[in-house]
């Protein structure tokens, strides 16, 4: 391995080779998937990146390509004892233009320090993840992240305007206009967004950002049925000022206040959490569009700040107590929203066939159909038995094998139940154009 040359590069202070350094980089964000590497490099600005593939590519090393490492699908996973290369050091944030409402962020930077950036000229970045401490925009751009403000503000290629990536021959590239609208040529920022960096690794990206709105109302309801709840999430979904639109599964609201404190403010099988944001109090609008829902008692409704922290605080603890029986299985999945009850029920009656002692425990962003289902308990020798099947019941569910945390490697088998086989072979043909000896991240998306 060209070590030194990589050195030469970035450092020998950025050139990781330390065995358990490598092993705790090599494992999945779940703690369910393994893989191994050689080293570990750290590029400090885009020219390094570039430099650094344009080595690695004459070497023959596969290269695997790493942000906040918060994938769910082992995406960041190396198989082949690959070259880590950490975008951690390309993490400055520009000044944000109020006028243009944008600002340039390194791929590294992480989502909170771009809402943070966002939030003190008054602006809102229009991705949300719970994740949002060590998330990178880059990753999520790679990934097309969705999140908790997906119903408002899109996924997060609606918010990206421009981009620099380092291309597999080791060029750079760079979409950058100042103009909102530029119709000129190839929409190239497009490709790489949900590339799950198969294509190049985003070394910088120019960000849209969004008005704050003045007036915020969040509201935590009870329901008995997941029909009602899903009839009330499609009303509220095209409603003008939706700003969230979460599904909560009561099990899990049980699972949070017994182990972290965070009980659910109000009884019900599933709840589900909505906020409204406008330049104009949205009390009385929520209280009329609830007025008509089937909800199974009062909801608890959070108009200041504190409130409103402490109702989001039951979805956003989620993800802290999955990992309490050990590392979940998990299953992200797009839905038509008719056929989500359907799909939970036999979802749920899957799993109990292949683990009895599992438990099956569902929330996402009912808006959209996006759903999380993470199953606990689940060995890892009978994941097998259930993931496949599993892919199979959302298959003829009419749904996509992933919504928002892309395929990665542990989808990749599955990736022909989403996309017909011309699609897959101009994927390949794309793929192969930029990265003809597909030396980067060889593990994800395609077999």
């Amino acid at each position: 391995m060209p070590l030194e040359t990589l050195a030469s590069v970035v450092g020998a202070s950025h050139i990781i080779t330390d065995p358990d350094v490598l092993a705790g980089r090599s494992v999945d964000h779940t703690g369910r998937y393994r893989g191994r590497a050689s080293a570990l490099v750290r590029p400090g600005d885009a020219e390094q990146v570039a430099q650094v593939l344009r080595i690695c590519r004459d070497a023959r090393l596969n290269v695997t390509v790493q942000g906040g490492r918060t994938s769910l699908v082992a995406g960041t996973v190396p198989e082949h004892d690959d070259v880590l290369l950490s975008t951690e050091r390309l993490n400055t944030i520009g000044d944000v233009d109020s006028v243009e409402r944008r600002v340039e962020a390194g791929a590294g930077a992480t989502l909170a320090a771009v809402q943070h950036a966002a939030s003190s000229a008054g602006l809102v970045f229009g991705v949300d993840l719970a994740a949002r401490d060590t998330a990178t925009v880059g990753g999520m751009a790679s990934t097309n992240a969705g999140g908790l403000r997906t119903v408002r503000y899109g996924n997060m290629g609606e918010q990206v305007i421009g981009l620099q990536v380092a291309l597999p021959d080791g060029t750079l590239m760079r979409r950058h206009s100042l103009v909102r609208s530029d119709n000129t040529g190839y929409d190239l920022p497009a490709l790489f967004v949900g590339a799950e960096g198969t294509l190049g690794v985003i070394t910088a990206l120019d960000l849209r950002l969004h008005p704050s709105p003045s007036h915020r109302v969040t509201a935590v309801c009870g329901f008995a049925d997941l029909e009602a709840l899903i009839e009330a999430g499609r009303t509220f979904r095209d409603v003008d000022g939706i700003a969230a639109l979460e599904l909560i599964d009561g099990r899990a609201a049980a699972l949070t206040g017994e182990h972290l404190g965070v009980g659910a403010p109000v009884e019900g099988d599933w709840l589900l959490l909505i906020e409204l944001a406008a330049d104009h109090d949205q009390t009385e609008r929520l209280a009329d569009l609830l007025d008509g829902a089937r909800l199974c008692g009062e909801p608890a409704v959070g108009v200041d700040t504190a409130a409103q922290q402490r109702l989001w605080r039951v979805r956003e603890s989620l993800a802290e107590v999955l990992g309490v029986y050990g590392p979940p299985l998990k299953f992200d999945v797009s839905l038509p929203l008719s056929a989500i009850a359907g799909f939970v029920r036999d979802a749920v009656a899957l799993i109990g066939d292949q683990v009895d002692d599992a438990l099956p425990l569902l929330f996402g962003h009912i808006g959209e159909g996006n759903l999380h289902l993470n199953v606990l308990r689940v060995p890892l020798d009978r994941e097998k038995a259930l993931y496949g099947p599993m892919m199979d019941l959302i298959a003829r569910c009419g749904g996509n094998v992933s919504s928002e945390h892309g395929v990665g490697t542990r989808k990749r088998p599955y990736l022909e139940m989403s996309r017909e086989t011309g699609d897959i072979a101009a994927m390949r043909a794309v793929k192969a154009a930029l990265d003809p000896t597909g030396y980067l991240n060889a593990a994800v998306l395609f077999d």
